[in-house]
C-alpha cells in the first residue's frame, strides 16, 4: 500500500494547491491513500464545512487536524457528522468528533487506520498522548496493520518521543503542527516510518504561511497584529510512504514537496 501524507494545508493557496496537484501526484505516484491535515485550511485558522467539503472532493481520502480545530464555530457543531475527519484524540471524552477512524483503500482492497494526537509540551495539557495512542492500538487490533498516527505538536523531543513509543506497532508516525518540512525521516528498527514535521501546503513566501510584514511587526513590538495568508511561491508538501498490507510495517519513506506554477 502506498499512502500519501500532505504537511497542514494554509488557506485557500494551500487548497488551490491540494485541487491542481494532487490529481497528477495520486496518478504519477500511484498512491493508494491520501490523508492530510486541514486544521489552518480556512483562512489560515481552524476551517469550516465548506473547506472540508471542498477538501474531500478533491480525492483526500482522511482529514486530519491540531489545536486550531476549534477555532471555527460553525466546524464545532458539525464535527460528529464528518466521519473521516479527525481532531485530536486525547481531548477528554465527551468532545465532539472522534480521533481515529478505520477507513477503506479502495485501490489496494485493504483498509486501514488514523490515529490524531496532539502533543502537551508547550501547548494545552490535554490526556496523554501516548496512552491514548496505546488505548487506541488495543482496540484496532484484528481490524487492521496499517496504523497511520498524525502527530501534532511543538517540540520534535516529544514527537521523536512517541516515535519509538510506537516503533513496531504503528505503520507511521508523521509530526505535524510546525509547518517546516524536517529533514529526518526514516524507518525505525522495528518497522515504523517516522518524520519530525510533514511540512506546510500554502504559501512559503511567507512565516508558516502567513504574510511576512505583520509576523515580524508582532515579533518586533511584542503586540498583536492581525494574521493574514500570504499568496507567494505556493507548494505542497508531505511524504509517501510504502506499507506492507501483510504486516503493517514500513518499507520506505521520501518527503515531497513541489511547487504549483504560477
Amino acid at each position: 500500500m502506498r499512502l500519501l501524507f500532505i504537511g497542514d494545508i494554509v488557506g485557500k493557496p494551500g487548497r488551490r494547491a491540494i485541487k491542481q496537484l494532487l490529481p497528477g501526484i495520486r496518478a504519477d505516484k500511484g498512491i493508494d491513500f491520501v490523508v492530510a491535515n486541514c486544521e489552518n485550511a480556512a483562512g489560515g485558522f481552524g476551517v469550516t464545512p465548506e473547506v472540508i467539503d471542498e477538501l474531500f472532493k478533491c480525492s483526500i481520502d482522511v482529514l486530519t487536524s491540531g489545536n486550531h480545530i476549534w477555532d471555527k464555530r460553525d466546524i464545532i457543531d458539525v464535527l460528529d457528522e464528518y466521519p473521516l475527519l479527525l481532531r485530536p484524540a486525547n481531548y477528554p471524552a465527551g468532545s465532539p468528533g472522534r480521533g481515529c477512524v478505520v477507513a477503506d483503500s479502495l485501490e489496494s482492497n485493504g483498509n486501514l487506520a488514523v490515529i490524531n494526537l496532539e502533543g502537551r509540551v508547550f501547548m494545552r495539557p490535554l490526556d496523554c498522548p501516548f496512552k491514548t495512542a496505546q488505548g487506541h492500538i488495543e482496540a484496532l487490533e484484528g481490524e487492521t496493520r496499517v496504523i497511520i498516527v498524525d502527530m501534532h505538536a511543538e517540540a520534535t523531543s516529544e514527537k521523536q518521543a512517541i516515535g519509538w513509543f510506537l516503533d513496531g506497532r504503528v505503520s507511521a508516525v508523521i509530526g505535524t503542527h510546525t509547518h517546516v518540512q524536517t529533514a529526518d525521516e526514516r524507518i525505525l528498527p522495528n518497522g515504523t516510518a517516522y518524520i519530525s514535521d510533514a511540512g506546510m501546503t500554502g504559501a512559503f513566501d511567507s512565516v508558516l504561511g502567513i504574510r511576512k510584514e505583520p509576523a515580524i511587526e508582532r515579533f518586533l513590538s511584542v503586540r498583536p497584529f492581525k494574521f493574514d495568508v500570504a499568496k507567494g511561491d505556493i507548494r505542497l508538501q508531505g511524504v509517501i510512504i510504502d506499507v506492507d498490507d501483510s504486516t503493517g510495517k514500513s518499507l520506505s519513506i521520501s518527503r515531497l514537496s513541489i511547487k504549483l506554477d504560477s
